[in-house]
């Protein structure tokens, strides 16, 4: 016999099972001919005794865990008695609690970022421990040990399956997973598709969406290099093109691709105006290559998302989020904005706090409702819907004091005092809850209806982008011309309905032997969205109804953009449902059924200067009904001017200064002249005078233009990029 036959070898599954669990021997109990009938005559299958058989030791091994789900844990293999091959074989083999043992200690290396990941091993001696057994040469696996007492509570069955060992992918979930990154849908996508599918809901699929990620992260192509010299080379050129448009990048230590982030000169152009509120949206993933995205958005004076910038990442960390966030500032002539809302990412908080000191941090709320069935759902079951509609009304709150207070009713009410995602929500109330951001301007993005469309508008750009290079080129608008040539029939159409005549005017003006280059314009200004485009145009067109008949409301409405007026609109007409009384320091504005209560609001007719307690106006930059009621009872028949701000004006600067401005740059004075077309088109609309002058000034004026020499420069700017469709 050689000397491995003779001694025992022992092999453990988890080598810092070594150390970490030691089971006692002296506790196993061997079975004797007497004990084994005695348990096979009394005992419940369901159950593990003393003297079970099992054919193979896998079968040993799915019973136990068969077990141990319905009972609120999991198993893993711990240690091997033996080896096949050698002497007698494979002769023990223990399976123990997932818990059992202590995390090893780790090496700490400074070179790589460590995962502070706490450990669920705790020690737990449960076990269950099988022994080959030869009886006339039939081999069968014996149960010669098992102990079940836990030192750790056990899982209730709506929570044991999110444990690891649980938590599986079928063959034809897979592909059916693999079939879905080909479209480019997000994976909260996929299993909302799959919930609605398998008729389970939300969050009780067998996997979860960490799962997805691994499983897409784990069957990456591997031409992702070829994918970033394309996009790179993409962006030199389209840099040679425009010189506005500004890119930045950065390499790793073996010269692959690790960061890279670009804005247009049209959305550099819009950050001016509109960049005081942005989104910086970070969780709507590429799957189909690993390099997260983050896109930088906002809303403009319509409420219709504008795009400002986009940035992809090889790692999701502070250093790669501090590059991105100095990366803008420098695409946006250093100027930050004054609030920006994020996904709950801790690493990018700390990156803003540096990088951007001086704006406001705050969390998307629709990108933390979006988590809660995982969260919540298989938590409160029933009491699930009727919690969330607690959460919004605490969420929707003017008091803080109110608020902490709704909080903690709400947290005994449900039983959710031991939960850590509402513990971690509580502890970050200050970033997400409207009672504590109410003093600062997120121009109307909390809402659901911005939510949603921004989210869309996002997703428009993000689906179906199976390489780096198509991906860039879809924003940089190759496949524009098509779409706004097809946008350009539903305008006439959508004006015809409107006013025939007002038809016959935009006709004039598409049909013009000038417009002919539309789509190379289209093109030349970069980035647009068809969609908005269709949206603002109806905004234009549409006719507006004045309800409240006050002068003040006339007055609004000749100014501010008809979605910045409907806002307005909506507190005007409230407003006449509120009293205000004058008090020493101001006025105490409520409703008029209400004898207790209201809003305090500050007035100082000489200097034009109102402010009220709710905030309103300092959040949306719309005033609320509350100082709306006190300047119609004082006698104001036009909202002082800054209280219009220019951000939700018809025109939010000068055409002449911004033509001045930008002379030298040709595709933003093509912009500039289609934002004024379609300001021209609107007005010309409201009356038949109107159109009947616009259409005559029209025809003078392009008989003028076409008698103007096309400069070679003019000719430069579009052409090249006319050539390339």
């Amino acid at each position: 016999m050689s000397e491995d036959a003779g001694q025992m070898l022992i092999i453990y599954d988890d080598p810092s099972d070594q150390q970490s669990l030691s089971l006692d021997e002296t506790s196993s109990t061997e079975e004797s001919p007497y004990e084994n009938r005695l348990s096979l005559e009394t005992t419940n299958d369901a159950v593990p005794y003393i003297g079970q058989r099992f054919a193979t030791h896998d079968a040993a091994y799915e019973f136990y865990s068969e077990y141990a789900k319905r009972c609120g844990f999991s198993i893993r293999r711990h240690r091997t008695e033996g080896k096949d091959g050698v002497g007698k074989g494979l002769t023990r083999r223990y399976f123990v609690c997932h818990r059992a043992g202590n995390a090893p200690v780790k090496t700490l290396n400074d070179s790589k970022p460590q995962r502070n990941r706490k450990s669920s091993r705790c020690g737990c001696q449960a076990y269950l421990r099988i022994s080959k057994v030869t009886d006339l040469e039939t081999v069968e696996w014996r149960v010669t040990g098992f102990l079940n007492h836990h030192n750790h509570e056990l899982l209730e069955p709506n929570q044991v399956r999110f444990l690891p060992a649980y938590r599986t992918i079928s063959d034809a979930d897979k592909n059916q997973i693999l079939m879905f990154a080909k479209t480019g849908i997000s994976v909260q996508q996929m299993m909302r598709l799959m919930e609605l599918e398998k008729c389970v809901e939300p969050g009780y699929l067998p996997f979860t969406e960490k799962d997805v990620r691994n499983l897409l992260q784990s069957i990456r192509k591997s031409d992702q290099e070829d994918e970033s010299i394309d996009l790179l080379r993409m962006c030199r050129n389209n840099k040679e093109k425009d010189p506005n448009f500004k890119f930045e990048y950065t390499l790793d230590s073996n010269n692959r691709l690790d960061n890279i982030a670009w804005s247009y000169a049209s959305s550099v152009q819009s950050y001016d105006s509109y960049g005081d509120a942005v989104v910086f949206d970070t969780t709507h993933g590429l799957t189909a290559f690993d390099m997260p995205p983050g896109v930088w958005v906002g809303v403009n004076n319509y409420g219709m998302p504008c795009f400002f910038g986009c940035v992809l990442l090889r790692e999701e960390n502070l250093r790669s989020f501090s590059w991105a966030l100095k990366a803008f500032l420098g695409f946006m002539n250093g100027k930050a904005p004054q609030t920006i809302l994020t996904d709950q990412n801790m690493c990018l908080k700390e990156a803003i706090a540096i990088e951007m000191p001086t704006t406001k941090h705050a969390l998307c709320i629709w990108m933390i409702v979006a988590k809660f069935p995982s969260w919540f759902n298989a938590v409160l079951g029933e009491c699930y819907n009727e919690w969330k509609a607690e959460f919004y009304r605490l969420y929707n709150l003017e008091s803080i004091e109110d608020f902490e207070l709704g909080w903690r009713d709400m947290v005994n009410s449900f039983g959710l005092h031991t939960n850590r995602h509402i513990a971690n929500l509580f502890a970050l109330r200050s970033l997400w809850a409207l009672p504590y951001l109410r003093s600062h301007f997120f121009a109307g993005m909390t809402t659901t209806g911005h939510s949603k469309a921004i989210n869309s508008f996002i997703q428009r750009f993000l689906s179906a982008q199976t390489r780096l290079a198509h991906f860039v080129e879809h924003l940089m608008g190759s496949n524009l011309p098509r779409l706004m040539l097809g946008l350009e029939d539903d305008l006439v159409q959508l004006t015809y309905k409107h006013e025939p005549q007002a038809a016959q005017l935009n006709l004039i003006i598409l049909s013009s032997p000038h417009h002919r280059h539309h789509d190379g314009v289209a093109v030349a200004v970069d980035f647009k969205d068809p969609a908005a485009e269709q949206q603002t145009m109806q905004q234009n067109l549409q006719n507006i109804c004045l309800k409240t008949g006050a002068p003040m409301e006339s007055h609004a409405a000749s100014i501010l953009t008809p979605f910045a007026f409907s806002k307005l609109q909506e507190q005007l007409v409230l407003s006449a449902h509120y009293a205000s009384f004058q008090m020493d320091d101001g006025f105490l504005v409520r409703h008029h059924t209400k004898l207790e209560g209201g809003q305090k609001v500050y007035w100082v007719p000489q200097e034009g200067i109102i402010s009220c307690s709710c905030h309103q106006f300092e959040f949306s930059g719309i005033l609320c009904h509350h100082a709306l009621r006190v300047l119609s009872t004082g006698n104001c028949f036009q909202i002082p001017d800054r209280y219009l701000p220019l951000r939700w004006r018809r025109i939010s600067t000068s055409p002449a200064k911004h033509l001045q401005s930008s002379s030298s740059d040709h595709t933003e004075g093509i912009q500039l002249l289609q934002s004024m077309v379609s300001t021209l088109v609107a007005e010309s609309a409201k009356s038949k005078e109107r159109l009947n002058m616009a259409a005559e000034q029209v025809s003078v004026l392009l008989s003028h233009i076409t008698e103007q020499p096309v400069t070679p420069q003019g000719v430069y700017d579009i052409s090249p990029i006319h050539r390339n469709l």
